[in-house]
């Protein structure tokens, strides 16, 4: 989970969360309405809004973000919120405790987290077969 999350107002313009984003270099951006979470704006509902003509320089970022806004806790295990976001269909999941976003799981922190065991196996398998006085 990562910790610092972009988050901008829901009256903030397109264009402003799309600076937020470029700026920060993410892909999307956790819509608030004061602390709390109500959605999120990626990078592909900044593109469809343009390519749909809307003007990003007024229209706010609640009108066109990703809802309802699926969420999870910071106690769901890593496979859990792997299942939530395939069934769900979505790329990033907001954690949330008491109202407040306190994190976001992304699927490149869950491939990532995967790859990490994956290789600690691995190494595990290669110690236990490997003889006594071998040396790298």
């Amino acid at each position: 989970m990562t910790h610092r999350v972009k988050t901008v107002a829901g009256s903030a313009t397109i264009h402003e969360a799309a600076v937020t984003m470029t700026k920060s270099k993410i892909g999307s951006v956790v819509v608030v309405d004061g602390l709390k979470p109500i959605g999120i704006l990626t990078e592909g509902d900044v593109s469809r809004a343009v390519a749909k003509g809307i003007d990003v320089r007024k229209t706010s970022a609640k009108n066109v973000m990703g809802k309802p806004l699926i969420t999870t806790t910071a106690d769901v295990r890593l496979e859990e919120a792997a299942r939530l976001m395939a069934s769900s269909g979505v790329k990033k999941l907001p954690v949330v405790e008491q109202g407040k976003i306190v994190g976001i799981v992304t699927q490149t922190d869950i491939v990532g987290s995967s790859f990490d065991l994956v290789t600690a196996l691995k190494e595990m398998v290669r110690a236990r077969y490997r003889p006594p006085d071998f040396q790298p």
